[in-house]
């Protein structure tokens, strides 16, 4: 009987190939790093060759301990969302490096927008704000500057998607150009109240609508792979953004639940069931699900610096030779003796919103070493989930319990310092890797295996660690007001 399901899980550093049972058990994975290029300040690239690449050979790698393509019941796709891949639809290859979700370089196109009057006006039809981070603004630049992407449009063979996208086309042997709704939300290209990109909103940002993806549910009978890839072709029948994915594997799927996700970046969610969100505090409205045409929605916020923060301590700076030293060396010192983080490196996301910020490093004195220094890279993380929560509040969605997952939520450490700097209990699954579960989730419901995505996440979910809140109010407001005078320097 095939009830297996193959997820591919496209990360920003790494892509994956996981085989889960239809229970949610992992049965096998594989993994490769992707390469990050920087051409300038500001500036984040990957190859898209190098994405498909490594994705077929991590997927040949595991299809065998199913005992076959013929044994699983469907393939999932999750994806770093807001990256976005230009590619000819004849030749079926790239027409230039891929532009990743934390680039910078279309700030002064978004200035210009906001100049010129539409972001509430953008807000209001997506529930996205006129930022670099979304999709929209990077198919914009590759028009106006990548000759090759230009030239496509004007011959008609330009094919515009987000890594999803991509990777279908690929995997289908160029039969289909699809996104789901999830991914297709957060692009500046569709409303969301519609069903497909829409023709103003392309035309208000340049893009040609021939050339983007018919928009899709996020489970079902999306898809088939191309025979010759794995013996036989694989159903592919759940697609989703890694933030949706992971909010779905943590079962957030009613009105107020809500997790975060601490991987390159930090993502926050909170469920909004059929109510489509209006942010007053600058967050996100995003599509949740789609199955059937039925959508739910969430309010958003994004921090764009997360473990990439401990990633730059130990490549740049070599604090540490491993991630997960971060948390013995939390743990070696009572506070952090006054050093404080804004892991501006990117800028900063939700609810300040400002592309131009730089990090900062304050409070150093001659007695601040390693253990400082990676005490506040961790203390950043509920720094900046504090900073959400105010704005979720202020929106009418307070949370009660966070769910967390993603690499850092494995940190111990960590996951009390958030209980404690918010107040609230936090909830941890013993699988941290909830993208991948609820891509899992989605395909499982799309090739018939559950009846619906709750009864899935209820079968496929695992067991929970719990961390309640225990700091004092005083230590919390002295930490808080330490990170409000060094965000004012960034």
């Amino acid at each position: 009987m095939s009830d297996y399901i193959l997820v591919l899980d496209e990360g920003t550093t790494s892509t994956r190939a996981m085989l889960f049972a239809s229970d949610g058990a992992l049965v096998a994975s594989a993994q490769a790093p992707l390469t990050q290029h920087y051409p300038q300040a500001g500036w984040v690239e990957h190859d898209p060759r190098e994405i498909w690449d490594k994705t077929l050979a991590c997927a040949l790698d595991v299809i065998p301990k199913a005992g076959g393509a013929a044994m699983i019941a469907g393939l999932g796709i999750t994806n770093q969302r807001e990256t976005v891949v230009a590619w000819d639809r004849v030749t079926g290859e790239p027409l230039t490096r891929a532009i990743v979700w934390q680039d910078r370089r279309t700030e002064p196109l978004c200035a210009a927008m906001r100049e010129a009057g539409h972001e509430d006006g953008v807000q209001q039809r997506t529930g996205l704000l006129l930022d670099p981070y979304f999709a929209g603004t990077k198919m914009r630049w590759m028009l106006d500057n990548v000759p090759d992407v230009r030239g496509a449009a004007d011959a008609g063979t330009l094919a515009f998607g987000t890594v999803e996208s991509w990777l279908v086309f690929k995997l289908t042997g160029g039969a289909a150009h699809i996104s789901d709704s999830s991914n297709a939300s957060r692009t500046l290209l569709m409303g969301l109240e519609d069903m497909q990109f829409d023709e103003g909103l392309c035309d208000l940002l340049g893009v040609p609508l021939f050339a983007l993806p018919g928009v899709t549910d996020m489970a079902g009978p999306l898809a088939m792979t191309d025979p010759s890839l794995f013996g036989c072709a694989i159903p592919i029948t759940g697609m989703a953004g890694d933030q949706q994915a992971a909010t779905i594997g943590q079962a957030c799927l009613a009105p107020g639940q809500t997790k975060a996700t601490y991987g390159t970046g930090a993502f926050v969610l909170t469920c909004q069931g059929a109510r489509i969100p209006r942010s007053t505090n600058r967050l996100l409205g995003t599509v949740l699900t789609q199955i059937d045409g039925a959508r739910t929605y969430a309010i958003e916020g994004s921090v764009f610096v997360a473990g990439s923060l401990v990633q730059w301590l130990r490549d740049s700076l070599g604090i540490v030779d491993l991630a997960e030293e971060t948390e013995a060396l939390a743990r070696s010192i009572p506070d952090s003796g006054g050093v404080v983080i804004v892991p501006a490196l990117a800028g900063l996301g939700a609810p300040h919103w400002q592309a131009d910020a730089r990090g900062v490093i304050a409070g150093l004195s001659f007695a601040s070493g390693k253990a400082e220094l990676a005490r506040a890279a961790l203390e950043a993380m509920a720094h900046q989930t504090h900073d959400l929560c105010a704005a979720f509040t202020a929106d009418g969605a307070p949370w009660k319990t966070l769910r967390i997952d993603g690499g850092m939520a494995a940190n111990d450490w960590m996951a009390q310092d958030l209980a404690d700097m918010l107040g609230i209990p936090v909830e941890r699954p013993g699988f941290v890797e909830t993208t991948a579960l609820g891509a899992a989730m989605l395909a499982a419901t799309g090739a018939g295996l559950y009846d619906n995505l709750d009864e899935a996440a209820r079968a496929m979910r695992g067991e929970l660690a719990r961390f309640k809140p225990g700091m004092t109010a005083d230590i919390r407001e002295e930490r808080l007001a330490r990170w409000r005078k060094a965000l004012a320097a960034a």
